[in-house]
């Protein structure tokens, strides 16, 4: 028997079902818990399986997932973006600005303009964002924690700035479409949002797992060194990652103020913390060269599951905060513990 092994090399790597494609992925254990945790809460809350707290529960975390899906792809290359809350309320606040001044001079080229015009200023003022953090991470080769948490913090500010800390509402002739394609629902049930997520993440996972640019995005977050070597234009593809989290974030910044009827200043204040707790959560490596679309909704499903149980058990909203440190460090433990035993 011995001897058969050793010829055939039969007994060398075997590896289980299990332990192969996305069973093998942290994803797949998050999900697991997911579906555990649902089940709980549908037999200690009657109130949790209904058709509108279903609803509320899609349209909350479509609201953090869209920036989540843009995060994944910076921390695959093995970057970080600290500006993504920041840059939310930036959007929302374009947007809403170019409303009001396209309403104030009254230009109207045709109808829809002031609408499409208006959403194009919020999404080009989250693009010049990450164009910065691109070209200060790729070009200058500064650290992307410190990068981006400056841009924060100047992103914040402009913010303030210009609205004099008091935000902005949507006005004009195409407030109302304004409202129907950000905060609207389809058969009066699943909200607007969640359409634009798995458009987003239908596009996301296509370009990961089926154009040369996904392997790139990938080889950099695995060995930026041996992506260069290998021909990858690795400054070119971080700054277009870094463009990409931005937009997303803007779009979500556009969906959230639809939402609101309003574009406050504080808008999406923390929200970078979440993100990139779900991101790590649905099984992003903060080390780089590991995540995906899937695993990025899965973690902001999960988030926003537990959340809404401890909403409905009455639970000290403050302790929302203290929960999901705890289950990115159960998160990363499991990551850990998953690595070791597969080698």
């Amino acid at each position: 028997m011995t001897d058969a092994h050793a010829s055939t090399f039969t007994n060398v790597r075997q590896t289980r079902f299990w332990q192969k494609g996305f069973l093998a992925s942290q994803s797949a254990y998050v999900l697991a818990a997911l579906i555990v945790l649902i089940v709980v809460m549908s037999i200690l809350s009657p109130n949790f399986m209904t058709g509108g707290n279903i609803s509320n529960i899609t349209r909350n975390f479509s609201f953090i997932a869209i920036a989540t899906l843009g995060i994944t792809l910076v921390i695959i290359t093995g970057g970080i973006d600290l500006s993504v809350g920041s840059t939310i309320a930036l959007s929302a606040t374009a947007t809403s600005l170019t409303m009001n001044g396209l309403n104030t001079v009254e230009f109207y080229p045709f109808p829809g303009s002031a609408l499409i015009i208006s959403l194009v200023a919020g999404l080009l003022a989250a693009a010049a964002v990450g164009l910065f953090n691109g070209l200060a991470v790729a070009k200058l080769k500064l650290s992307p924690f410190v990068t981006t948490l400056g841009t924060l913090s100047m992103v914040r500010g402009l913010v303030y700035v210009a609205t004099q800390g008091r935000g902005t509402f949507p006005a004009g002739p195409d407030k109302e479409l304004f409202l129907a394609v950000t905060a609207g629902k389809i058969f009066e049930f699943v909200p607007v949002s969640f359409i634009y997520l798995i458009i987003c993440a239908a596009v996301m996972w296509v370009a990961l797992n089926h154009t040369a640019w996904g392997k790139h995005v990938f080889a950099i977050g695995s060995n930026e060194n041996a992506g260069r070597l290998t021909g990858v234009n690795v400054d070119r593809v971080k700054i277009q990652v870094y463009v990409l989290c931005s937009l997303a974030a803007g779009l979500n910044g556009i969906i959230i103020s639809g939402w609101l009827g309003s574009a406050p200043a504080n808008l999406a204040t923390a929200y970078e913390l979440t993100i990139i707790a779900a991101a790590v959560i649905g099984g992003a490596n903060l080390a780089g060269g590991v995540g995906g679309a899937a695993g990025a909704i899965i973690g902001c499903v999960l988030i926003e599951v537990i959340r809404n149980g401890l909403v409905l058990a009455r639970v000290d909203p403050y302790w929302q905060q203290t929960l999901v440190g705890a289950i990115i460090v159960a998160a990363v433990l499991v990551d850990r513990l998953r690595s070791s035993r597969n080698g």
